[in-house]
Parts: C-alpha cells; sequence; structure tokens
C-alpha cells in the first residue's frame, strides 16, 4: 500500500500554504490511506552545507520521512516569486530521497503574478531525482484565507482534488 506525505515548508507561524497542507492533509485521512504530515519549521533543520548537515538528527529524520513516501504533497509559500528557501534546503538536504517520488505542490502567495514560481523547483525535482510532477497544483492568493480558514471553496475544492490526484498517480505507478 502506498504511503503518502504532506510537509510544509513554512517558517510563518500564521502560514497560509500550511492551512492549505492541512486540508490536504484531513482529505488524505478521510480516505483512510497510509498519510503523515511534517512541519519543517518544528524540525530545527540546519542550512544545507554540503557536509555535517547530512547527520544531524533532523535532516534524518526528514530525508527518512521522504525516503518512506511514495507521494509527497509540499506546501510552500512563494516569496518574491520564488518559492520559500527553506523548501529549496529541504530537497539539498534529502537528495537522492526523492528519487522515483510522485510529487504535488500547494502553493501560497501574496498576490496572482507568481503562479508559475513552483516550476524551477519542480523542473529540479523531475531532472534530478526522475520524480513524476503532477500536473495540476494548487497556488491560492491571500485573499482566499479568512484567519485561519480558506474563505474560497473552490480553493478548498481544489487542494482536495489535488490530494486525490497524488493518489491516483501514485497507485498507477505503483502497480
Amino acid at each position: 500500500m502506498p504511503k503518502y506525505l504532506v510537509v510544509s515548508t513554512s517558517g510563518n507561524p500564521d502560514s497560509n500554504s500550511r492551512r492549505m497542507g492541512r486540508v490536504a492533509f484531513a482529505h488524505l485521512q478521510k480516505r483512510k490511506v497510509d498519510c503523515s504530515w511534517m512541519d519543517i519549521s518544528e524540525m530545527n533543520l540546519p542550512l544545507c552545507d554540503a557536509d555535517k548537515c547530512y547527520s544531524t538528527p533532523a535532516a534524518q529524520k526528514l530525508n527518512q520521512a521522504i525516503e518512506t513516501a511514495d507521494g509527497i504533497l509540499i506546501a510552500a509559500p512563494v516569496y518574491n516569486y520564488d518559492v520559500a528557501a527553506a523548501a529549496k534546503n529541504m530537497i539539498e538536504l534529502t537528495g537522492s530521497a526523492w528519487e522515483e517520488k510522485v510529487v504535488g505542490f500547494l502553493c501560497a502567495a501574496g498576490g496572482n503574478s507568481s503562479y508559475m514560481a513552483v516550476m524551477a523547483y519542480a523542473n529540479s525535482l523531475m531532472l534530478d531525482f526522475r520524480t513524476v510532477i503532477i500536473p495540476r497544483f494548487v497556488y491560492a492568493t491571500g485573499d482566499v484565507f479568512k484567519g485561519d480558514e480558506i474563505a474560497d471553496k473552490k480553493v478548498v475544492t481544489r487542494i482536495e482534488e489535488a490530494a486525490e490526484e497524488l493518489i491516483r498517480f501514485t497507485q498507477a505507478l505503483r502497480s
């Protein structure tokens, strides 16, 4: 049976991308699939130095979670027209653990202009680690959030559809 992982990569305690990830994780739990949640802001991850960083307990825990997952949804904020640096650092710390995974994206940004920000990140995963990128990702701007809630039900539906696509793609590739 495939294993799924939802990873929040935001350092912001009031993160909209984390809210998106929580919706996806709750949907996976409702589907009764084997799924886990990981929030890298709670892990005290080192910056990748291409040396000692890999042996830290936090990096090893993250690596193990990525390694054992078959399908992964990354909830990431977009800052200054790019996926946040913490998400890139996550890949640098875990490297080959990403090989041949199915990956989807849930992105939150302040405005509409950064909707393609995830593409360089996705290309890196595809080219370096042969991940299969779900060809539909969710991008939401700040106006769809009201407090701790996602007020736009269309965005909630799109997040749930992304979780369904993660299941569908992973099952198709693992069978």
